[in-house]
């Protein structure tokens, strides 16, 4: 079958396009983005010229504002204004864009709480608040976002309890909290979200063990990552740890756990990277771990093992880029 001419497949799009830059940008977006724009640094303002975010015949759309079609309007379906210095707080008036999918105002200056209000964007997939200096508990209306696949919310100050409402977000996959002053124990309910594939909780003021975190059959049944370093958790590793089959990376470093590492974790398929260092942890290392196929990394410093153990390849810090997730 011959493939459509470019010809033929400019008429077909330019209709769009014309469509797109005929229609009016729906008023109470309008109004909301001008009310943010008021609220934000000169470095954002500058670069949105006209009234219009959408843009009409004289001036482009705002940098970093995506609108599509909706009906006889056009809507703002993603903000993304991110590392421009903006400081004060969290523009309440984003919540009044309630056909946005994607919110990204990382590494700015942003300070105090998230407002109970976003729980009115039930289209967000992605959100992405990291490196600001936003601050108190964490809303549970962030629950409400059900269509939400990717939460950002590291190198804050956020305090409190973890809400268990963020069980309640049927797609998430990735959840970030790490770098923040969160207290209290993690959300065993955590466990029932099935499209979860990283958890990273490290470097806050966490309790608990990893017992009562793991303490169903079945949960976390996709999870890939899990980083529990730099907390206070107490207890040992339980053996339930081994039905997480997908896990790739376990990352455990700088809490109080003791006990011994149970053998079953060096038969978890995928296995590739386990921090147990600077515990007190106590016993031997189980031979199976130094034949496992995919171990590339076992790092032990600071514990109580027995002479004759030794780490398995070289320690260091994990850095996942922006591209391996966001989406």
């Amino acid at each position: 079958m011959a493939r459509p001419s470019f010809s033929l497949s400019l008429i077909l799009i330019f209709p769009l396009i014309f469509h797109l830059a005929l229609s009016k940008t729906l008023k109470r977006d309008v109004k909301a983005l001008n009310e943010i724009k008021a609220s934000l640094g000169w470095r954002v303002v500058y670069a949105w010229v006209g009234d219009d975010p959408c843009g009409d015949g004289d001036h482009p759309p705002w940098s970093g504002v995506t609108c599509s079609i909706a009906g006889d309007y056009r809507v703002v379906t993603e903000l993304e204004v991110y590392a421009v210095s903006i400081v004060g707080p969290f523009p309440t008036a984003v919540t009044n864009l309630l056909d946005l999918t994607r919110l990204d105002l990382h590494n700015n200056k942003l300070t105090g709480p998230i407002p109970p209000q976003i729980g009115r964007l039930k289209r967000l997939k992605i959100l992405n608040l990291r490196w600001n200096k936003l601050q108190d508990v964490l809303p549970p209306e962030i629950g409400e976002l059900k269509s939400l696949t990717h939460l950002y919310l590291s190198f804050n100050a956020f305090k409190g309890e973890i809400p268990r409402e963020l069980a309640n977000l049927p797609e998430l996959r990735y959840l970030y909290l790490h770098e923040n002053r969160f207290s209290g124990r993690i959300p065993a309910e955590l466990g029932t979200l099935k499209n979860l594939r990283h958890l990273d909780v490290g470097n806050n003021h966490l309790v608990g063990t990893i017992r009562e975190l793991i303490r169903s059959d079945g949960c976390f049944p996709a999870l890939r990552n899990l980083y529990l370093n730099d907390n206070y958790l107490t207890g040992g590793v339980p053996a339930q740890l081994a039905n997480l089959t997908s896990l790739e990376i376990l990352h455990l470093s700088h809490n109080k756990m003791t006990g011994i590492i149970p053998v079953g974790l060096a038969h978890m398929p995928r296995l590739t990277y386990l921090y147990l260092d600077h515990n007190n942890f106590n016993g031997r290392i189980p031979d199976a771990f130094y034949k496992h196929p995919y171990l590339k990394e076992l790092y032990i410093e600071g514990n109580a093992f027995k002479p004759g153990v030794n780490p398995i390849g070289v320690h260091k810090v994990l850095e996942v880029s922006d591209t391996d997730f966001v989406v």
